[in-house]
């Protein structure tokens, strides 16, 4: 796992330097990533050092801070107070650590986005929850865990930022199923939200529908919309097709050089690896993405302890989930959202709480009980 994840970041370093050449400064995100890997490894050891059932302590707590950190984005958002919550892209998710109006590039870089740590913190908070429960076997029992994750839902909804909540639902429905919840319960509740999915269709805002048309309509010949709304798709499925197998190497074809994908370094980079090193290359990312997922999913199995176990299946639910919609969208299978891919994409926040949720899987990979003899994974009543 942690060879994977080292060759994973510094494969991004070197995509995000490759696409760095022409910012002014040279090399100006290729610099600040490098930085973030430094206080990722920090949040990494502090992530190991606590053990995790001291955590799971403080886990409600913990998701409660994220939470008044969601609402305080969103006090910024809508009082207009751009000092401290600013507008970026059309959307609020971010909180200032140093509330100047300035352009300087540590005030600029000195800001955290909430919805990150609310990820993890609601995975402490689930899987601490279903520790000490045991009615969720039933219907009624799953409104708990559904209201503790429509909270962050929709605080996140309101940024907007459609993206993050995506992953929540792949984590309860597996961390869930896992747990013990009965199979045809979760199921019924997929049917059910599949068949409003038209309703919440036309709650989005007009660029979020328009971006389920992108995908829809991502084959369409009119040099309008190839320029207008489909431009990143049609310019990331480019630089992926152009790779064929082996790639250009560290240089692009003249074609993407002059026309890249919006955003290469951070939301679309998967189509820049493809690019550069073809289909041999994004293949062999898949490969360390499955050897990183199917190594949570082996602490996971080894863990007898049900709170480590059902950590340990949320964090890999959660990457698992982000790397496929990352990844999904480059390739037009999944309408465009705005994730990063762990570990690989330029962010300060998303990298910080990868590594901070690499760090808890390995200490429950380290806390795991001596077995002597077979034992069974059993919940308590309390």
């Amino acid at each position: 796992m942690i060879l994977a994840v080292t060759a994973l970041v510094l494969i991004g370093l070197m995509s995000i330097y490759a696409t760095d050449m022409t910012s002014n400064p040279p090399q100006h995100f290729a610099r600040k990533q490098l930085n973030w890997v430094a206080l990722g490894l920090a949040a990494f050891f502090i992530a190991n050092l606590i053990p995790y059932r001291d955590l799971g302590r403080y886990s409600y707590g913990l998701f409660g801070f994220s939470l008044i950190l969601l609402i305080l984005v969103l006090l910024g958002k809508f009082l207009q107070l751009q000092i401290f919550v600013p507008e970026i892209n059309g959307a609020y998710r971010w909180i200032k650590l140093i509330p100047l109006r300035s352009n300087s590039a540590i005030v600029n870089a000195a800001r955290i986005q909430p919805s990150e740590v609310a990820k993890i913190a609601y995975i402490l908070a689930l899987a601490w929850y279903l520790r000490h429960r045991k009615n969720y076997r039933t219907f009624k029992g799953l409104i708990g865990p559904f209201l503790l994750t429509l909270l962050p839902m929709v605080l996140i909804l309101l940024e907007p930022d459609l993206g993050t909540i995506l992953l929540f639902l792949p984590v309860l429905f597996t961390v869930l199923f896992v747990a013990g919840a009965r199979a045809k319960h979760l199921l019924t509740i997929i049917i059910l939200t599949l068949m409003f999915s038209p309703v919440f269709y036309f709650l989005m805002e007009p660029y979020q529908r328009q971006r389920v048309q992108i995908l829809i309509r991502q084959n369409s010949q009119d040099p309008f919309w190839r320029r207008g709304p489909g431009y990143q798709l049609h310019r990331s499925k480019i630089c992926i097709g152009t790779g064929q197998v082996s790639g250009y190497g560290w240089d692009f074809s003249p074609y993407v050089r002059e026309n890249p994908p919006p955003h290469k370094h951070n939301d679309f980079i998967f189509a820049v690896i493809a690019h550069q090193w073809g289909f041999v290359g994004g293949a062999g990312l898949l490969a360390l993405f499955s050897l990183l997922i199917i190594s949570g999913i082996e602490i996971a199995a080894q863990q007898v302890e049900p709170f480590g176990r059902l950590l340990a299946v949320g964090i890999s639910a959660l990457l698992a989930a982000q790397i496929l919609i990352n990844i999904g969208m480059t390739m037009g299978l999944m309408p465009i959202t705005g994730l990063t891919l762990p570990f690989v994409s330029y962010g300060g926040s998303s990298l910080l709480c990868n590594f901070f949720a690499l760090g808890l899987l390995i200490n429950v990979a380290r806390h795991r009980p001596m077995q002597l003899a077979r034992k069974s994974f059993e919940f308590d009543r309390g």
